[in-house]
C-alpha cells in the first residue's frame, strides 16, 4: 500500500486508480472553489458604489450612511467578513437580503429550481439533437446533408444569444401566437401555461448551444473514422450505421461529453441574459436586480452559485470520462 507523509501524519492512499483519480479530481475541485469563492467576495467588495448611500438616495447624510453601514456590518475588516460569510455558507446561510430583509437561501432556492428546469429542458432538446446530427453529418460526410449541417451550425454561431430570442419572439409570438411574452412563471401556474411560458427561452437557450454540440460531436467521431478497427470494419462489409454506432461512438464519448457538459454548465450560467431578455424569474434575473441595488450578500451568492454549478458539472464529466476512458486514469 502507497502511504503519503503530510506534516508527520500518514494518509493511506487509495488503491485503485480510477479510486485515486476521482479523489484527485474531488481535491482540486475543493480547491478551486474556495479560490473563486475568495474571487467572488473581493470583486464584489470592492466594486464602486454603496448600499446605503443608494437606499438613502440624496437625502442621505454622512451620519445615516455610517449607520447603515455599521448595522450591515460593513464597518469590519475585509478579511473578517469573508470568514463570517465562509462560516455562514458551511451552515448553509447566505444572509440576508438587504433590499428585501428576506433570506437569501430560501429566495435563492427557489429562483435555482427555475433556472435548473430551464437549462435541464433546453438540453433534453440540444443534446439528443447533437449527437444524431453528428452522427448524421459523419454517415454523409462531405456530401449535401454534411453540408447543410456545417452551414447551419456556423449561422447559430454566428448570431448572438439576444438576437435569436428576439428573432424567436418575433415568429412564435407575433406570428404563430404558440408562446407567450414575458417569459414569468409563478407557483400555482397549470403545466400548459408553465410549458407555454418556458418555451421562447427553452428554445433561445437550445438553439444557442446547439451548434457548438453538433460540431465538437461531429469532430470527435470524424477523428476516430480514420483508425485501423474503423477501417477492419469497413472491410468487413459492416453497415455504415452500424460502425458509426457501435464502434466510433463509443471510442468518442470522452470528447463528447466533456463538450456537452461544458456547454450545459453554460447553459446554467448563460441563462442569464436569456432570463433578462424572457424576465424569467431565475438566478440570473435575481442577481441582475440585485446588482442594480448594490445588495451584495444577494449578488455574492448567486455568483458562488453559478461558480459551484459549473465545476460540479465539469467535475461529473471528468468521473464519466475516466470511468468511460482507463487510460485517462493513468497520468503520463
Amino acid at each position: 500500500m502507497k502511504r503519503a507523509l503530510a506534516n508527520g501524519v500518514r494518509f493511506a492512499a487509495p488503491r485503485h486508480p480510477l479510486a485515486r483519480a476521482l479523489g484527485h479530481r474531488l481535491l482540486l475541485a475543493v480547491i478551486l472553489l474556495w479560490g473563486v469563492s475568495l474571487l467572488i467576495f473581493i470583486a464584489v467588495n470592492t466594486l464602486p458604489g454603496d448600499f446605503a448611500a443608494t437606499s438613502l438616495g440624496r437625502t442621505a447624510t454622512p451620519e445615516a450612511v455610517a449607520s447603515i453601514r455599521q448595522s450591515l456590518g460593513l464597518d469590519k475588516p475585509l478579511v473578517t467578513r469573508y470568514w463570517h460569510w465562509v462560516a455562514q455558507i458551511f451552515h448553509g446561510d447566505f444572509g440576508l437580503s438587504w433590499a428585501s430583509q428576506q433570506p437569501v437561501s430560501a429566495q435563492l432556492g427557489h429562483r435555482l429550481l427555475n433556472s435548473l428546469w430551464l437549462a435541464g429542458a433546453s438540453a433534453l432538446l440540444a443534446v439528443p439533437v447533437a449527437l444524431l446530427g453528428g452522427l448524421f453529418a459523419v454517415r454523409y460526410l462531405h456530401r449535401l446533408p454534411d453540408r447543410i449541417i456545417t452551414l447551419i451550425s456556423l449561422i447559430i454561431l454566428s448570431l448572438p444569444e439576444f438576437f435569436i430570442g428576439y428573432l424567436l419572439i418575433q415568429i412564435l409570438v407575433l406570428h404563430v401566437g404558440v408562446s407567450t411574452f414575458p417569459s414569468t412563471i409563478y407557483d400555482g401556474m397549470s403545466l400548459p401555461d408553465r410549458l407555454s411560458a418556458m418555451l421562447l427561452p427553452v428554445l433561445t437557450l437550445a438553439i444557442a448551444v446547439l451548434a457548438n454540440m453538433l460540431r465538437s460531436a461531429r469532430s470527435a467521431l470524424m477523428s476516430v473514422t480514420h483508425t485501423p478497427w474503423m477501417e477492419t470494419a469497413r472491410l468487413k462489409g459492416l453497415p455504415p450505421l452500424r460502425i458509426l454506432w457501435k464502434h466510433a461512438a463509443p471510442n468518442a464519448i470522452s470528447p463528447v461529453l466533456t463538450v456537452i457538459a461544458m456547454n450545459l454548465a453554460g447553459l446554467i450560467v448563460g441563462a442569464m441574459i436569456i432570463e433578462v431578455i424572457f424576465v424569467y424569474p431565475g438566478v440570473g434575473q435575481y442577481m441582475v436586480d440585485a446588482v442594480t441595488v448594490r445588495d451584495i450578500p444577494v449578488v455574492e451568492a448567486c455568483g458562488l452559485v453559478f461558480a459551484a454549478v459549473y465545476i460540479l458539472l465539469n467535475l461529473l464529466v471528468d468521473m464519466l470520462a475516466m470511468v468511460a476512458n482507463p487510460r485517462l486514469r493513468f497520468p503520463k
